[in-house]
């Protein structure tokens, strides 16, 4: 009876690469991913051919699938002791990922990522570098960034929009200011998106000495902190677009920061039951923005 429950079970449970990749995260790939289109977008040297698709799809694969995916599985080995508080069912503290199975994963993604970056360029394999270096000092200890949420978040938004829309551009030719300055600002909106993730684990973050915003503030004073820099960072967005004389992407993103309004509000009743649905939409109008601005920005 025993061998046929234990059999049972195994036949369940999912293959080593699929937990892998679900170590991986793959529902957070798309952040740095958009980041690095966005980037390729919005350099001149860029051209709808084969080539530079191809390159494209390259960079996608490393900012996203790859260097992401090593970040969250760097965070989950470095988070295993909080997550045993607040999601005990997930890989690591659950028991179903191995030791050997978390730094094996580990070691083929940062060979894997090396790999694309050297092939897209030095100036690309160094930001790769700096992206790893970064996930290790934001989860590891004894520097784990992550126990501050205004140092952690910040880290995280250069790590997740600047660093790869940096890279998108570089990958075609030189960085140009405006460029620069959409990267540094959208970096600084997601310091905003990040700090939305909190909200549901305030209770073991507060137990392990993590000080996020909710933390830190309280759900309601966190909420009003998000929702000021996701608008603010976007309205500087605006601001720049006018100035350079793109006045059809400053509008578009102007009536873009407006659709969050009620976004904003329905989070501000009550910020931990409405963080997710916030998310989801605020997030979706910010990309958007990106993706504008990239195209105005050629």
């Amino acid at each position: 009876m025993s061998e046929t429950l234990s059999t049972r079970v195994a036949s369940t449970r999912p293959s080593v690469l699929r937990r892998s990749v679900a170590l991986m995260k793959p529902v957070t790939w798309f952040a740095p991913a958009w980041a690095f289109v966005c980037g390729s977008v919005a350099s001149s040297g860029s051209a709808w051919s084969i080539g530079h698709v191809g390159r494209v799809m390259l960079g996608t694969l490393l900012a996203g699938p790859v260097l992401c995916g090593l970040s969250q599985v760097i965070n989950d080995w470095c988070d295993r002791n909080v997550d045993a508080i607040n999601e005990p069912q997930r890989l690591i503290p659950s028991g179903q990922v191995s030791t050997r199975q978390v730094f094996v994963t580990i070691a083929v993604l940062a060979m894997a990522a090396m790999s694309i970056a050297l092939y897209l360029g030095a100036r690309v394999a160094l930001l790769t570098g700096f992206g790893m270096i970064f996930a290790v000092l934001y989860s590891a200890p004894p520097v784990r960034a992550k126990r501050n949420s205004w140092i952690g978040s910040t880290m995280v938004g250069i790590s997740y929009e600047g660093l790869p829309w940096v890279a998108g551009s570089l990958a075609f030719g030189a960085l140009s200011w405006p460029s620069a300055a959409l990267a540094a600002m959208f970096s600084f909106g997601t310091l905003g998106i990040m700090a939305i993730n909190d909200f549901k684990s305030i209770e073991g973050d507060r137990a392990t000495g993590i000080s996020t915003l909710p933390v830190m503030y309280g759900p309601q004073g966190a909420a009003w902190l998000v929702v000021l820099i996701m608008t603010t960072a976007q309205s500087y967005v605006v601001m720049l677009n006018a100035v350079w004389g793109n006045y059809i992407a400053a509008a578009l993103i102007a009536l873009l920061v407006a659709a969050a309004v009620p976004l904003q509000r329905t989070f501000l009743q009550d910020p931990i039951a409405n963080a997710i649905k916030f998310s989801a939409g605020a997030s979706g109008l910010f990309v958007l923005g990106m993706i504008i601005s990239a195209v105005a920005a050629r």
